[in-house]
């Protein structure tokens, strides 16, 4: 019943001359037969990032996938196909927005400027900027890189904050902006850049897949608070309703631990190794009382 409804409409819709960006949201496009595109990214490391066999992979991808199930079941579509879309820091946000990618699932902070453009759910994790350094470096803190170099990645949010930090502390930090994480890990190890300022728990998976793990440490205390969650877009309340409440739903039921321990406890690829990082007490705390709420 709900099948047809949602399939009539968007075909009323489209005889009445509406555009199908007026007619359809989310589930509306998926019951009349099209697909749910999932954006992922290269190397967020566990989150999202491509196997050894340009597969995407990840923790939050494997989220996506059970928001996915919830599609399929809410709209009847149980042949729904998903396409999955490479994007990157610089330009996520614009895929959700203009209606590219359906949910973002990557390492994205959930705070108050991007929710101006797009819309969050439940966070799936919470992290913090830290730094990157090598393992013979005498840098610990943020300001030891006075009149050193400074990379991160373009768009994100420690870039923004490693940006404020400097100017407000005078530090003379000359901070530098790549496409991607390999990338500033590549510089980093080069001696291109003193260090990489990151969400740590990327950091650490990241050094972990390098081909000499040991030579890099992760160093300092946090620069910021990083609630990260799947985006999607903040036009389309319907979808949004059945996102959250399935993933309160895997949060709740506990569901959401098993996906958790597979990819911080276990072997992940592309070698196998464990990045041996159990729930943190505040990611425990923030999801007894799940919310798409963040005070930042």
């Amino acid at each position: 019943m709900q099948i047809k409804s949602l399939a009539g409409a968007l075909a009323l819709g489209l005889l009445l001359g509406g555009s199908t960006a007026q007619a359809t949201g989310v589930l509306e496009r998926v019951a009349a037969g099209g697909k749910l595109v999932l954006a992922h990214r290269e190397s967020s490391i566990p989150f999202s990032y491509l196997d050894q066999d340009n597969k995407p992979v990840g923790y939050a991808l494997d989220l996506c996938l059970k928001l996915a199930d919830a599609v399929r079941k809410k709209t009847g579509a149980k042949a729904m196909q998903v396409e999955f879309l490479q994007v990157t820091s610089a330009n996520r946000l614009a895929m959700v927005e203009q209606g590219k990618a359906d949910l973002e699932c990557g390492s994205t902070t959930n705070n108050a400027e991007r929710r101006q453009k797009v819309a969050f759910t439940i966070p799936h994790f919470i992290t913090g900027a830290r730094m990157l350094v090598r393992a013979d470096s005498k840098i610990e803190r943020f300001e030891d890189l006075n009149g050193k170099k400074l990379v991160s990645t373009k768009g994100s949010t420690p870039l923004n904050a490693a940006v404020q930090a400097n100017r407000e502390r005078l530090l003379n930090i000359n901070i530098l902006e790549v496409a991607d994480h390999t990338k500033a890990v590549e510089m980093v190890e080069k001696g291109e850049a003193d260090a990489f300022v990151m969400d740590d728990v990327l950091l650490y998976g990241l050094a972990a897949n390098r081909a000499k793990p040991e030579a890099l440490k992760v160093v300092g205390k946090f620069l910021t608070t990083e609630p990260l969650a799947i985006m999607l877009s903040k036009d389309d309340p319907e979808f949004k309703k059945l996102v959250d409440s399935e993933m309160r739903r895997l949060i709740m039921s506990h569901e959401i631990q098993p996906i958790y321990d597979k990819w911080f406890l276990k072997g992940i690829p592309p070698k196998g190794k464990s990045l041996n990082l159990p729930a943190s007490y505040l990611l425990k705390d923030f999801w007894k009382y799940p919310t798409d709420f963040v005070p930042f």
